[in-house]
């Protein structure tokens, strides 16, 4: 971990990790709360509602944005339209976190930008509810979730010391908060904007950001001051980048690359595959005994689900591999997770194959969210925990935006990849989607011999000046 100062105060209360980690994990349960909850609803919103005339000329800026949009795509119809703007505002979700980091670096600090973050995101929830004003809620989230994402997540980070071999395991764990509050959004903000009204929906995410906020304020007591509070208090001081640090730094930036490709293909889960549950999907929960249709929506609860379900048997099997010395490296994981992506959309293609019409039953799409999810725990939560571990401090909140930019690039690949959706054949979309996650896994399994010795280095090299820098307080001490 790149944080040589980190926090432990002895008091634990989650599985044997610092008290603080279980309030930054309640924190972003509420926050993912809101952001899926809201995200769940979106395509269908444009769809069937905003984008149709004459709601559509009342949305202020939909003209500019459209032509902006068609001179470089051609005329667009609502379908692609929409996953164009789905994809533009998912991708820039990803873009602010990096300069969001940089102003808590340098200026304000992770405090402070988490609570500016979750005031801001909760107003832009609550502007949605207008939808003449659906582009200026949109960029309030855009910029409340800048200040928020990178800064929640080096927190976690900021609770161990550095080499403390918790810390995979402790992002897994926070990992499981973002996904439970992913899965019950669905389930009410869906359900409110199919049933009662899109506008309700947007309600009930503005109503989970506001309780996030609420927990985080109350969390501040148990959690360590951050880097430009211990600047202030000269407990720290301010270093220069090591050729070490340069390593490691230009390591991250290369697993950006491939990383971009898996938020790609993964993020249609909100845009193209929302449209093929509603479309082409037998939602009937057992044909010809139970008719009870699945709502389109709650599909969007499927993968947080299986995080939750299937992230202790994960990491029960990780346990299991370092024991034997056979645990796959950080990188290898990675890989693993873009195979597993691939085969994901293998199954919707073999689905779209054998229901060319439509009608295809809900187990299909089961079947591709579990692959899905298997490969997002292969390699989401590793490459948080290995941006925090390996990152140095002194721009840790920034490098941890700039893995972030990987879902910016790749959310607006995803809208652009989305608008085919309409146009070509289901079954070409989907092994198009399975060849785009394939070859990313390709190149990230051959970045895994040039950077394993710089990523394994780095936490070692932290590890021994946390070590030195300990014994000589203790020496002080000693001589005081």
């Amino acid at each position: 971990m790149a944080n040589a100062t980190a926090y432990q105060n002895g008091e634990k209360s989650l599985f044997g990790h610092p008290r603080g980690l279980t309030y930054l994990f309640t924190t972003e349960m509420w926050e993912r709360f809101s952001y899926y909850g809201m995200r769940a609803i979106l395509v269908l919103y444009l769809t069937n509602y905003l984008l149709l005339e004459p709601t559509a000329s009342n949305v202020i800026g939909y003209h500019t944005l459209k032509r902006f949009f068609e001179s470089m795509t051609g005329p667009l119809d609502v379908q692609p339209f929409s996953s164009m703007i789905y994809g533009t505002y998912t991708a820039f979700v990803y873009l602010t976190p990096f300069f969001g980091g940089i102003i808590a670096d340098r200026w304000i600090g992770q405090r402070y930008a988490v609570i500016i973050g979750g005031i801001i995101m909760a107003a832009g929830e609550f502007v949605l509810m207008v939808p003449q004003f659906l582009f200026l809620g949109l960029g309030l989230l855009i910029i409340g979730n800048g200040f928020f994402k990178p800064n929640i997540s080096t927190q976690v980070g900021n609770l161990y010391q550095p080499g403390d071999s918790r810390i995979d395991r402790a992002y897994s764990i926070f990992y499981v908060g973002i996904n439970v509050g992913a899965f019950f959004s669905p389930l009410i903000c869906g359900s409110l904007g199919e049933t009662v009204g899109y506008q309700w929906g947007f309600f009930a995410a503005g109503i989970g950001m506001v309780i996030g906020q609420l927990i985080y304020v109350f969390a501040l007591r148990t959690l360590p001051p951050d880097r430009v509070a211990r600047l202030k208090t000269h407990t720290e001081e301010k270093k220069p980048l090591t050729r070490q640090d340069w390593k490691a730094i230009f390591a991250i930036i290369l697993l950006c690359i491939p990383v971009t490709f898996f938020w790609a293909t993964y993020e249609q889960q909100g845009n193209t595959i929302n449209l093929w549950a509603q479309n082409f999907t037998n939602r009937e929960l057992i044909p010809g005994l139970i008719d009870w249709e699945i709502p389109v929506t709650w599909f969007q609860a499927f993968n947080p689900f299986m995080i939750a379900a299937f992230t202790p048997l994960i990491v029960s099997l990780w346990g299991r591999q370092s024991k034997k010395g056979t645990e796959p490296s950080t990188v290898t994981k990675m890989a693993l997770g873009l195979f597993l992506l691939a085969i994901s959309y293998l199954v919707m293609a073999l689905a779209a194959h054998l229901a060319p019409q439509g009608g295809a039953s809900w187990l299909w799409l089961a079947l591709f969210f579990a692959f899905i999810t298997l490969g997002e725990l292969y390699l989401s939560p590793i490459g948080l925990a290995l941006v925090a571990r390996v990152a140095p401090a002194q721009i840790l909140s920034m490098m941890m935006g700039l893995w972030f930019i990987t879902s910016f690039t790749g959310n607006l690949l995803q809208g652009y990849i989305g608008s085919f959706f309409s146009q070509m054949d289901k079954v070409s979309f989907f092994l198009m989607c399975s060849a785009i996650g394939a070859v990313a896994g390709v190149l990230t399994w051959l970045f895994n011999f040039p950077l394993r010795p710089i990523l394994e280095a780095k936490p070692a090299a932290d590890a021994a000046a946390a070590a030195a820098a300990a014994a000589a307080a203790n020496a002080r001490g000693a001589e005081a």
